[in-house]
């Protein structure tokens, strides 16, 4: 296999959940040794999460989890505290997603482990960062999600605000915090100095909020729920076509527009003032969609996406998981991969993204069991004898 990228970073996560196993995942699908701690006898939530759970095990946890090591260790006691000590000394980074405090009074605060570590990057993920007023507060992805906008905007204008199938709050905060890893990592090489990375739930959703600020202070214009589409952003919706499939067509730039009407055999339609610019579609917004709604309904999906395709117009179906299986674009960019796992056999799930031409990242393995690694990190890594070992285990340390 090529040398991944970040196979020289060491990480040792703490926390549970999402936010912060999320940007663990994303380190270790492109290298790092991720080394998860968990509670001895429970272990993270997640290993029970999700909506389906063959063999009454979790298929959330091997995809959030993949690629890592798991250890226990009982952080409330001071013989976890010391012997978590050990390992983070041999740490290039530490992910947590705790409320702020807990890891000081478990003696594990950044200016301590600096004082034998002093290259640690100390990555702590939060629904509202590590300062101000609510830092204290319990903060779960779908209040960062609401406090930072999005959920406002989400939804039907008729109707209360609603949510993504998926935990958009927690992964963009992970993502936010793995890109603010690996910019603390570069400074590290200038300084020799790790520091601490402060990802908030909220402020990753608001960062995604494109001009949102502006035009409340600038213009006094509140952005509203708009359902499929945007304002003043036409055509780009989703459209029916005659056999029952759904298909998006995103053709609001004029001269893509233009192809569309061509498709249409409607190419008069692109020198319509009514339709000719951006700005007069985005006026005329429902009665395009309703124009091309009407030519779609009566035409097959295929031949109506190959039309498209074969023109330049931007178009898709709305794709269901199944659909990615079958697609011939997902297999050629192996968009998918495989894991072996001990319950599921072969166990599919998305692969590493963003592509790097020269050191692409790698899903190497599913998620492992709970103390999986107890013998290669205490026994290996750290040096400690059976003896030592065992009297972890009866005080229930591992």
């Amino acid at each position: 296999m090529t040398a991944l990228p970040l196979d020289d970073l060491r990480v040792v996560e703490f926390g549970q959940l999402l936010a912060g196993p999320f940007c663990g995942q994303l380190l270790g699908d492109f290298g790092a040794e991720v080394i998860k701690v968990e509670a001895p006898g429970a272990g993270d939530p997640m290993r029970q999460w999700g909506r389906e759970k063959p063999h009454g095990k979790s298929l959330w946890w091997p995809v959030v989890a993949r690629n890592k090591k798991s250890v226990t260790c009982d952080l409330r006691k001071p013989e976890g505290q010391a012997l978590i000590r050990q390992l983070i000394d041999r740490a290039d980074i530490v992910v947590e997603n705790f409320r702020p405090g807990t890891l000081e009074r478990w003696g594990l605060a950044p200016e301590t482990l600096w004082q034998t570590n002093p290259g640690l990057i100390v990555t702590r993920v939060t629904g509202y960062g590590q300062t101000g007023p609510y830092a204290s507060r319990a903060g779960f992805g779908s209040i960062g999600e609401a406090m930072g906008g999005i959920r406002y905007v989400m939804g039907e204008p008729d109707r209360p605000p609603v949510r993504a199938g998926i935990s958009l709050g927690d992964s963009l905060a992970a993502t936010y915090a793995c890109l603010g890893t690996l910019v603390a990592v570069h400074h590290r090489t200038r300084t020799g100095r790790g520091q601490v990375v402060d990802s908030a739930i909220y402020e990753a959703v608001l960062a995604m909020m494109e001009s949102l600020l502006p035009e409340w202070a600038v213009a006094g214009y509140q952005r509203e729920r708009t359902g499929a589409t945007l304002p003043n952003v036409s055509p780009s919706n989703v459209y029916p076509t005659g056999d029952g499939d759904l298909i998006l067509i995103a053709a609001n730039q004029d001269t893509v527009f233009g192809r569309l009407a061509a498709v249409m055999e409607q190419p008069e339609l692109a020198t319509d003032p009514r339709y000719a610019t951006h700005s007069a579609r985005g006026k005329a917004m429902v009665e395009l969609d309703n124009l091309i709604a009407e030519w779609t309904s009566k035409r097959e999906a295929e031949g109506l996406l190959a039309a498209l395709h074969e023109a330049g117009v931007p178009a898709g179906r709305i794709f269901r998981a199944r659909d990615m299986f079958d697609d011939p674009h997902f297999a050629a960019r192996q968009a998918i991969v495989t894991v072996p796992h001990p319950d599921f056999g072969e166990l599919p799930m998305q692969n590493a993204t963003p592509r790097l031409s020269e050191s692409p990242g790698a899903v190497r393995s599913a998620g492992p069991a709970l103390g999986e690694h107890n013998d290669e990190i205490y026994g290996g890594l750290l040096g400690l004898g059976e003896t030592e070992r065992a009297s972890l285990r009866t005080n229930m340390t591992i």
